[in-house]
């Protein structure tokens, strides 16, 4: 019976709670996620979706090469500029900051000539395969909001592979393939995003499109992730609205643009013909001078703020939730099951504000404001009425002859007066809770 009773007022407290959520009343919970905007009305407010700014999220990265020892320059070699075999005086040496390549070198700023670049040590080993790992670490989920672009100093890889994480590293899937023979490296057929559609813009694929080698207008590889945008939001990305529609209905598509890490596989560097050139192998190398990666916090819709402190990217959390992505509710305020924010504005969308519990309303039984104690009652401490002889209830709103169902005309006790709606659905609910919880 108790059981069926809270059953029953929960879902009682829920039903209010979501029924008031697309109203003025709360918009309060949009108050931090809010623009002005000019309409045929005048100017409004535009409540929208609570994300942090996106930002370059390489200066909140850490990066991990696999062989830890494949930077060149321990101990000093030379290599040959631009894969040229008659170029070969260039030097790399760790020990000399005017040589030495290391792998920050592929996060500072550009612009400057000549570039700075990390560089791998050469195909000395040949045949034993060259292949690096570069791993981006965040220690935080993250959602990406424009294209991961590599920049080369070197040719560009003859195969590589794009992978992200979801668990910080634990498990690894593949997000592109990239070689000059799709098909010999991976078994796949060639595609280019332009290949894609809605219905297919989560298929990984092999492009070929970007393995070109030396020339220098070719030095950069796209992980194209607005261009996979624009099957939703238009080619000039202006229908946003529909993109938004589509990831608050679509948690794999949502997924697909998250991240907690990526790494980077160099599986076989540029060669630009048939065979290796095995009297000339220092020609042979990875070199990259930047690597961008836009995107935001991912704190599930309910933060517009993202700190990093102490080395660690944090989402300060509205509409009552917690943790490192707003991903549940705060204590006491699990009335309902956690939910992630929506992506469309009021009142299309909704904040999906966690809500109180129905235990925790029951502590706060009574003040000098809102929640009168009836019927000449005092409020103790805010947590309960002390009712006059004749009355009882939680906030002293039911005759006791109710209760042992003597009252009547003779009884010399009247029916109580009569409250607001508002307050009378509220001592039920705090009547009930509290019943259940004694």
């Amino acid at each position: 019976m108790y059981l069926s009773r809270f059953l029953s007022i929960h879902a009682l407290w829920v039903t209010v709670s979501s029924v008031m959520q697309p109203y003025p009343l709360v918009w309060g919970h949009y108050d931090v996620c809010k623009t002005q905007i000019y309409t045929e009305e005048g100017k409004v407010w535009d409540y929208m979706a609570c994300q942090p700014e996106s930002t370059d999220m390489t200066k909140y990265l850490k990066v991990k090469l696999d062989p830890p020892d494949i930077t060149c320059g321990d101990p000093p070699e030379t290599f040959c500029a631009m894969g040229n075999p008659y170029m070969c005086n260039n030097e790399c040496d760790a020990s000399t900051p005017e040589l030495a390549h290391p792998p920050e070198l592929m996060f500072d700023f550009e612009g400057r000539h000549p570039s700075t670049f990390w560089q791998s040590a050469t195909w000395k080993e040949y045949p034993k395969p060259l292949q690096v790992n570069i791993t981006l670490s965040w220690s935080k989920t993250i959602e990406l909001t424009d294209n991961i672009v590599i920049t080369f100093e070197s040719g560009r890889p003859d195969q590589m592979i794009l992978e992200k994480s979801l668990d910080y590293g634990r498990t690894w899937q593949p997000y592109q393939y990239y070689a000059t023979d799709c098909l010999d490296a991976f078994h796949m057929d060639p595609k280019s995003v332009k290949d894609l559609s809605q219905h297919t813009v989560l298929e990984i694929i092999c492009t070929e499109e970007y393995s070109t080698g030396y020339m220098t207008n070719s030095k950069i590889i796209h992980f194209e992730i607005k261009d996979r945008f624009a099957f939703f939001a238009g080619p000039w990305l202006r229908n946003m609205a529909s993109l938004y529609g589509q990831l608050d209905t679509t948690k794999k598509l949502r997924d697909f643009f998250t991240v907690t890490d990526l790494r980077i596989r160099l599986l076989r560097p540029a060669v630009g013909e048939i065979f290796v050139d095995e009297l000339h192998l220092a020609r042979y190398f990875y070199a990259i001078s930047d690597i961008k990666v836009h995107g935001r916090c991912k704190c599930n819709l309910h933060a517009t703020v993202c700190v990093y402190d102490n080395s660690k990217l944090t989402c300060e959390c509205e509409h009552n939730t917690t943790g490192p992505d707003c991903g549940k509710c705060k204590k006491n305020y699990q009335g309902r099951p956690w939910s992630p924010g929506s992506y469309l504005p009021i009142p299309k969308g909704t904040a999906n504000t966690c809500i109180p519990s129905i235990s925790s309303i029951g502590t706060n039984v009574c003040d000098n404001e809102l929640l009168h104690c009836q019927n000449g009652g005092t409020c103790h401490n805010n947590v309960r009425c002390v009712c006059p002889a004749a009355y009882t209830g939680i906030l002293c709103e039911k005759l006791r002859c109710e209760e042992a169902g003597s009252c009547g005309s003779d009884s010399g006790q009247g029916a109580p007066p009569p409250g607001s709606l508002a307050l009378l659905l509220l001592s039920a609910l705090l009547g009930t809770a509290s019943a259940l919880l004694v």
